[in-house]
Formats: structure tokens, C-alpha cells, sequence
């Protein structure tokens, strides 16, 4: 057997796996303290890219979800709005029989019905003009056809500018993003209410009003050889008389402000699957995302007791191999 005191092979060795063994220990360590299976770059670079893009996926996940949640939340307040105007729209048909179809009532009985009813009108424009966080929840404009002759061939509500006669569609119309691709991904529009232009019916039952450039409604504008006649006034003094329509204008109404409350349901609807679709993406997402950074933590466990045993060994065999000099200094003496 070979003595040597300037070379201690058996020790160099059991230095070098003393150092690997601590070194897999504080990997342990890393991992369990973290959670995460990736704690450095070197380790997996392909995964580690790999999870930052599912990260920021996730992340974006969350902002559809968020614009989708506030969406349901306009349309929610925007539809209670639509139910107080239809209750409102109720109203008004009641006091219509109310008022000429009762021969005990007086005139000042059927005054007090006509106030009430003038008094509505002034809710009704209010009501047009509530706003959600400062966003419109209707859209404020007359309804047209293209070539901008009022007729009973319009059927959907849309906007007209007041200054420039052009179509507001754009402005009318709230594009929600609902996927992690942004605006490469599906979309949902959000529509704000036409209420005005449910509003305004012809004594024939045709949609349409004419208002001039500051918003005011012109009195008396006719649709082809029907007047047309507007429930919403910003001002008692421009209000309609019970007098002034009919039954059938009243339920033309009705059925109009039915059509914005089912026009907001079906939004609804889509926006409510919609945030299924997200929840299942972003669970299914996080999921993989887990299978690449998340440490196991049972593996990890018993990698930690075989590096601590195993750093022990190699510590002890080192201090066996530094002792092995005291043999050759024995041959000195």
C-alpha cells in the first residue's frame, strides 16, 4: 500500500462529494421552501420560457375575466333602468283608460292623470341620461333609416349624430375583449341602449323622431302622414298631453323598450358563458402551469433525507481520509 503525505487522493474525493451532496441538499432546500421545482434558469431553460408565457397568459386570462364581470355589471344596471321604463310605459297605459275611459271622473280628475303623465316623460328623458361610472348607459340619438326618411321598415334602434347626420354605431356599441388574445381574440360588443329612439313612435306604430341639432324634439314632425310623438321630454313644457295619443303608440313603446331588455339578456347570456369558458381556461392553464414550475413535494422530501445522510457519509469519510496521514507520520518517528 502507497503512502503519500503531499497527495491525499482518498480525501480530494470525499471533498468533491461532500460538495456535490451539499449542493443537492440545498437544491432540496430550495424547492421545498419555494414551492416551485424551478428556483434557477440553468436548472430547465425550455420550461422556465415555457411557464413565463403561460404566466402571462393566466394573467391576461384574469383581465378578460375582469372586463367581462364589469360588462355583466353595465348591463345589469342598464336592464333594472329598462324595467323601471317599462313599469313607467305601464303607467302611462293605465292612465290613458284611467282618463278616457271612466265616466265618473271630472276634469280636474283627468287633469290630475295628465299631470302625472307629463310628470313621467321628465323621468323617462332623466333616465335616459343615467350613466354607469361615467359611461352612457344609453345611446342618446334619434333612430333613421339610411337614406334618413323615418318608415316602418326600421326595426333595429341606432344612432344618428345631431350635427353631422352620421351613423354613431361605433360610439353606440362597447367592444369587450374576452380572451387572452386581446384584439386577436373573440370579442363581445355591449350595446348602449336606445332608449330615446324606443321612445319615439308614430300614431301609425312606426319608430322614429325627429330632434334638431341641440337635442330638442320638434313638435309635431311628422312620419310620412303620421305625427310623431316622443314619452321622454327634458322639460314639462315640452310633454304630451294624454290627449295627444293613443292606446296603440303606447304599446308600440312597450314592445320597443321588450326589445332593448331582450337585446340586453341575449348580451347577457353570451357574456355569462363567456366567463364559464375563461373560468375553465384559467383553471386548466394553472394546472399546466403547475405541472412544470411545482416542486413535488413528496419527491422532494425524500431527495432531502437521502443528501442529508449522504453529506453526513461524505463528511465523516473525509475526516476518515485526512486522518490516514497520521499513519505515514507513525513510519516517521
Amino acid at each position: 500500500m502507497t503512502l503519500q503525505i503531499s497527495t491525499n487522493t482518498a480525501a480530494a474525493r470525499a471533498s468533491y462529494n461532500l460538495g456535490k451532496n451539499n449542493s443537492m441538499l440545498q437544491r432540496s432546500f430550495d424547492r421545498l421552501s419555494s414551492g416551485k421545482k424551478l428556483v434557477s434558469p440553468i436548472q430547465d431553460p425550455g420550461s422556465l420560457a415555457v411557464s413565463m408565457k403561460l404566466s402571462a397568459a393566466i394573467n391576461r386570462l384574469a383581465g378578460a375575466q375582469n372586463n367581462s364581470q364589469n360588462a355583466m355589471s353595465f348591463l345589469e344596471v342598464q336592464d333594472g333602468m329598462l324595467e323601471t321604463v317599462g313599469n313607467i310605459i305601464d303607467r302611462m297605459s293605465e292612465l290613458k283608460g284611467l282618463s278616457s275611459q271612466d265616466p265618473m271622473k271630472s276634469a280636474q280628475d283627468k287633469a290630475t292623470y295628465d299631470n302625472e303623465f307629463r310628470d313621467l316623460q321628465v323621468q323617462l328623458y332623466d333616465i335616459s341620461q343615467q350613466k354607469f361610472n361615467g359611461v352612457s348607459l344609453f345611446a342618446n340619438f334619434v333612430s333613421t333609416d339610411t337614406d334618413g326618411v323615418y318608415g316602418a321598415d326600421q326595426t333595429v334602434f341606432w344612432g344618428k349624430d345631431q350635427t353631422t347626420g352620421g351613423h354613431l354605431d361605433d360610439d353606440n356599441t362597447m367592444t369587450i375583449y374576452t380572451s387572452a388574445e386581446g384584439s386577436e381574440g373573440s370579442k363581445v360588443s355591449v350595446y348602449k341602449a336606445s332608449l330615446l329612439s324606443a321612445l319615439s313612435v308614430t300614431q301609425g306604430g312606426q319608430i322614429g323622431q325627429e330632434f334638431d341639432v341641440t337635442g330638442a324634439r320638434n313638435a309635431g314632425a311628422a312620419v310620412g302622414n303620421n305625427t310623431a310623438v316622443q314619452f321622454a321630454s327634458e322639460t314639462i313644457t315640452q310633454t304630451l298631453q294624454l290627449s295627444q295619443i293613443s292606446v296603440n303608440v303606447i304599446n308600440t313603446a312597450l314592445e320597443n323598450i321588450a326589445f332593448l331588455r331582450a337585446q340586453n339578456g341575449g348580451v347577457q347570456s353570451r357574456l355569462s358563458f363567456n366567463l364559464q369558458s375563461l373560468a375553465h381556461q384559467k383553471t386548466n392553464m394553472r394546472a399546466a402551469l403547475g405541472r412544470i414550475v411545482d416542486a413535488d413535494i413528496a419527491e422532494e422530501t425524500t431527495n432531502l433525507s437521502k443528501y442529508q445522510v449522504l453529506s453526513q457519509a461524505a463528511a465523516s469519510m473525509l475526516s476518515q481520509a485526512n486522518a490516514n496521514t497520521e499513519i505515514a507520520l507513525m513510519l516517521l518517528r
